[in-house]
């Protein structure tokens, strides 16, 4: 009898707990949590940063009609973060000269950087200088002989080629993976390029740019020094996709923190280890999402050095775009340097049309800063600038192209189609401008609303 009136309290207690929770303010509460949470999830995978760029970036402005732009605040010049790990009294060890192009184990990475644990450092050499755009123009005068430098714990002298280990020190120790740098350090004094790639791990084209770049450069005909990092996200790289482990974007974390997310620590040891060594930037990415993009930068072209910047690349189409908060390129700008983001065929491909063209224009902007000197072959005389909207399907089905990247097209032009694969409806799409198509998407199942055509319309050149 006992245990039987025991059983039914029980069971009496958990009915009444279960109608507590399910009143209306308990429930509120519930589906509350739920919404937050797929706003977060929905925040970190957005539908395709190449087309929130175009479709949220600042208006180019009229440099006409425009206020002069007010001076930039002074930032701090580029540092040399890993000073403080090494006594005053112990010399530096020297990275050893190589040939790029040699098989060579990778050097183990120095104990963790003085930035990553959050010290505060002075540099005990004078740092890359943030040199002027107008000062970077080759000069008659007698070159200047470069000095040492000190990158990731090593010493790189003048006239060496050499590859060094980061690690962003977030990995379990024993499981750590190093992250191959390359570093070209010339035999004259000039401006420091940096050259950073697979940010987003799927983006194979701009792997092969910095490793074709990196290992055709001589030390010994080289004015200034070359950063290049292949592949910025090992383990989006490895695992075939362009987000880290926990599914963050690291495009959007930039300059990064040391002690919040996974994607903020990364990007602060990049940031602060390698790329404020530098005054230039070029950050090479693909299309995403089954998109594919014709050789082309996006640079803020309302900041005048970033446009001064721009003339420097060959025969490359330039499409403004003010950047997204936490992307390289905007907190590279905001630190002072100069920065671009070059975008070259799609995701998940090695394309060696688009690598060619990537590596033509790393090229030609080394030659026109004076860093290298060659025989190379012109193009046009200047990159053709563009405004740019995406155009969008009205409908869903599968998505079937009826022009070719690269192409002119005129307003009212059939550009693809959409079709029902049950009713067999077929409905176009077409050019809302003159101009060229500078992006799209390969052929595949859309929904109502996806972006498809991405179509640069010829702009003023900047300056003029």
């Amino acid at each position: 009898m006992l245990q039987a009136r025991l059983r039914h309290s029980t069971t009496s207690a958990l009915t009444l707990l279960i109608v507590a929770l399910a009143t209306p303010g308990a429930l509120a509460d519930v589906t509350v949590a739920k919404t937050k949470a797929t706003t977060l999830l929905v925040a970190e995978l957005a539908e395709d940063e190449s087309v929130e760029d175009i479709e949220r970036s600042e208006p180019r402005r009229d440099s006409a009609s425009e206020p002069a732009r007010p001076p930039a605040p002074d930032v701090p010049a580029p540092v040399n973060t890993e000073a403080s790990t090494i006594p005053a009294d112990k010399p530096r060890e020297i990275a050893p000269n190589i040939d790029l192009k040699e098989v060579a184990p990778l050097p183990e990475p120095e104990p963790a950087l003085a930035e990553d644990r959050g010290i505060p450092v002075a540099p005990d050499a004078p740092p890359a200088e943030h040199v002027a755009p107008e000062a970077l123009e080759p000069e008659p005068a007698a070159p200047v002989p470069a000095e040492s430098f000190t990158l990731l714990g090593k010493e790189i002298l003048p006239g060496t080629a050499t590859r060094l280990a980061w690690s962003p020190g977030i990995q379990i120790a024993g499981l750590s993976q190093i992250t191959p740098v390359l570093v070209v350090n010339g035999v004259n004094k000039g401006p420091t390029l940096c050259l950073t790639a697979a940010v987003h791990g799927d983006e194979l084209n701009g792997i092969e740019i910095v490793r074709r770049t990196m290992y055709d450069l001589n030390p010994e005909k080289l004015s200034g020094r070359v950063i290049g990092v292949p592949i910025v996200n090992l383990t989006g790289f490895q695992q075939g996709s362009r987000y880290l482990p926990d599914r963050r974007d690291l495009n959007r974390h930039f300059p990064g923190s040391p002690d919040g997310t996974l994607a903020d620590r990364i990007a602060h040891s990049l940031f602060n280890n390698v790329v404020r060594h530098c005054n230039m930037l070029v950050d090479i990415h693909t299309g995403s999402l089954k998109r594919t993009n014709l050789p082309q930068l996006r640079a803020d072209m309302n900041h005048p050095d970033v446009a001064e910047f721009t003339r420097g690349f060959d025969r490359m189409a330039v499409v403004h775009s003010s950047g997204s908060p936490g992307m390289l390129r905007s907190a590279a700008t905001d630190a002072g340097i100069r920065a671009v983001t070059l975008e070259a065929g799609e995701s998940l491909r090695i394309q060696e049309h688009q690598i060619d063209a990537g590596v033509n224009g790393l090229n030609s902007l080394m030659e026109k800063h004076g860093m290298i000197s060659r025989m190379f072959v012109w193009g046009d005389p200047e990159p053709v600038y563009y405004d740019s909207t995406w155009i969008r399907a009205q409908h869903g089905g599968i998505l079937f192209s009826e022009i070719k990247l690269g192409a002119t097209v005129s307003e009212g032009d059939i550009l693809g189609y959409v079709a029902d694969p049950i009713t067999n409806e077929q409905h176009p799409i077409r050019a809302t401008a003159d101009g060229r198509v500078i992006g799209m998407a390969v052929d595949q199942v859309v929904m109502a609303g996806f972006a498809a055509y991405h179509i640069g319309t010829e702009a003023q050149v900047p300056g003029e």
